[in-house]
């Protein structure tokens, strides 16, 4: 374990807006957070950054370095007109750091920046700027990273390369990362596991696999006027041209794709879409 939050709570007034959140992650792990705005997410990573008091409970980071984590809340915070390795070496200093060129070197290939760039990080591309703010965040070679919604602001490219800069983190350096985004599909493929804050509380948590499995059951079906087959119509899918949306459990696929391929359907891709509504209604674990 390199992470633990346990029994988190926090109030603003009569404002509860965390209540009794426990939270674990170990290395090479990636635990994703959901929940709608104002669920408390943004709070809750403040709390384990150790940028707000929690009113109860505890944070526990089990490592030896310097720097228990680093992080990235909301938007990165930048110097606009300073190159990325004057960005660099200003945080390295505030964090007690004196950088070496062979160091600034470093840090920028770690998250695939060029060291070359002398302009100033306000020409900087949305993505480019999130792997710069994750460079001062591995400063003093954190254990753990959190990210809160780290994909806004990217296209879907840059969402996608973005991603697998994060399982490489995770993967290839064995960082316990702690992430949250509204992006449903890719969050289910990055984090191995998933918990979801509804209102203050965590009202599922579990891995990846048995979180998808229960929410699994909505897929979007593409193919050249797929929307002519009465198979999908007599299943209830409803679209237009080519693509229709079906709600189906897992034990009706296979006479699903067999009655398509007697009506010589083509299915040119299959996509999965979350049922977010039916976890948010999930009773507490």
């Amino acid at each position: 374990m390199i992470f633990s939050g346990e029994s988190i709570y926090k109030s603003y007034g009569k404002l509860e807006v965390l209540k009794d959140v426990s939270i674990n992650c170990k290395a090479g792990d990636i635990h994703g957070l959901i929940g709608a705005n104002g669920a408390g997410k943004t709070t809750l990573f403040k709390i384990f950054l150790g940028l707000v008091t929690p009113d109860s409970g505890t944070v526990n980071f089990f490592s030896t370095g310097a720097k228990k984590a680093g992080g990235i809340i909301e938007k990165p915070a930048l110097y606009g007109y300073l190159s990325a390795s004057d960005n660099l070496k200003v945080f390295a200093g505030i964090q007690g750091i004196a950088l070496q060129k062979k160091q600034v070197i470093e840090a920028l290939h770690r998250v695939g920046l060029s060291q070359d760039r002398k302009d100033p990080v306000s020409n900087f591309s949305t993505g480019m700027k999130q792997r710069l703010a994750i460079a001062i965040a591995l400063l003093n070679n954190p254990s753990c990273l959190i990210l809160d919604e780290p994909f806004s602001g990217l296209d879907p490219l840059g969402i996608a390369a973005f991603g697998e800069f994060i399982l490489q983190l995770a993967e290839k350096e064995g960082l316990c990362i702690l992430l949250s985004s509204h992006i449903i599909d890719e969050m289910s493929r990055l984090c191995t596991h998933l918990s979801v804050l509804k209102n203050g509380k965590i009202i599922h948590s579990d891995s990846i696999d048995k979180s998808t499995k229960s929410l699994l059951k909505t897929y979007r079906f593409y193919g050249p006027r797929i929307s002519e087959s009465k198979v999908l119509k007599r299943f209830g899918a409803v679209g237009e041209r080519n693509c229709m949306k079906l709600n189906i459990e897992a034990a009706e696929m296979p006479q699903l794709f067999n009655a398509l391929g007697k009506e010589q359907t083509v299915v040119t891709s299959m996509i999965p879409d979350l049922n977010l509504d039916g976890l948010f209604k999930s009773e507490s674990k």
